[in-house]
C-alpha cells in the first residue's frame, strides 16, 4: 500500500459526505447551498485528476530485478527465476514465479491477474497454455505461498526482455489513484537480461 490509498479513500469518504450532505440541503429546499457544495466537489474531483493525470505522465516505469516482490495489498508476485532455451525458430522462456499473501487474517487473490513478456520493439508475448498450471489468480491462505510457472516463445531478436504483471478486466481502479501503472504510464517492468 502507498501513501496514495489513504488518501484516495479519505477523498471517496469525504466525497460521499458531500454528496449526501447536497441532496440532504436539495430536499430541505436550501439548493442554492447544496449547489455551491456540489460547485466544490466538481473542482475538487478535477484538480484531484489533474495531478492523477499528471503524476502517470512525468512519472517512470519501475524497473523490478528477479527476487523483487511486486505486492497490492498483501498479494504478491515475484519473479524468482527465468531461464532461455533455444526452441525451432526462437527462443523458448521459462519463468518462475512466486505467489504469496502477506496477510495475517485473510485469504487473498488477485482477479484479472496476467503476466506476459515485452522486449526493446514493444511487441508483447502471451504465455504458451498450460491448462494443468497453476492460476495466478488462485487463492492463497494467510502466510500461503505457491509456485507457478509460465512459459513464452519469442523470435530470437528479442532484446532487453522483461516480464509484465499486470491487471486485465474489471474496472481500472489504478486509474483513481497515483499508483504504478496509471494512466498514461506504462506497467512495472521486471528485467529478466
Amino acid at each position: 500500500m502507498n501513501v496514495f490509498e489513504p488518501l484516495f479513500l479519505l477523498l471517496l469518504v469525504v466525497t460521499l459526505g458531500a454528496l449526501i450532505t447536497a441532496a440532504l440541503l436539495a430536499i430541505r429546499g436550501r439548493r442554492d447551498r447544496a449547489g455551491r457544495i456540489l460547485r466544490r466537489l466538481a473542482i475538487g474531483g478535477v484538480l484531484y485528476f489533474t495531478v492523477v493525470i499528471v503524476v502517470s505522465i512525468v512519472s517512470r516505469p519501475r524497473v523490478y530485478r528477479l527476487g523483487d516482490p511486486q505486492c497490492f495489498d498483501d498479494w504478491c508476485i515475484t519473479v524468482t527465476d527465468a531461464r532461455s532455451m533455444s526452441a525451432g525458430d526462437g527462443v523458448d522462456v521459462e519463468v518462475s514465479l512466486r505467489l504469496s499473501n502477506r496477510a495475517r487474517r485473510v485469504p487473498m487473490g488477485e482477479k484479472g491477474t496476467v503476466v506476459y513478456l515485452t522486449d526493446s520493439q514493444g511487441r508483447r508475448f502471451d504465455p504458451l497454455p498450460e491448462p494443468a498450471a497453476v492460476r495466478l489468480d488462485s487463492i492463497l491462505q494467510p502466510g500461503e505461498s505457491a509456485m507457478a510457472a509460465r512459459r513464452f516463445h519469442m523470435p530470437a531478436d528479442a532484446r532487453n526482455v522483461g516480464l509484465i504483471y499486470t491487471h486485465e478486466g474489471g474496472f481500472p481502479i489504478g486509474w483513481l489513484i497515483i499508483s504504478e501503472g496509471g494512466w498514461f504510464q506504462k506497467p512495472p517492468i521486471v528485467r529478466l537480461d
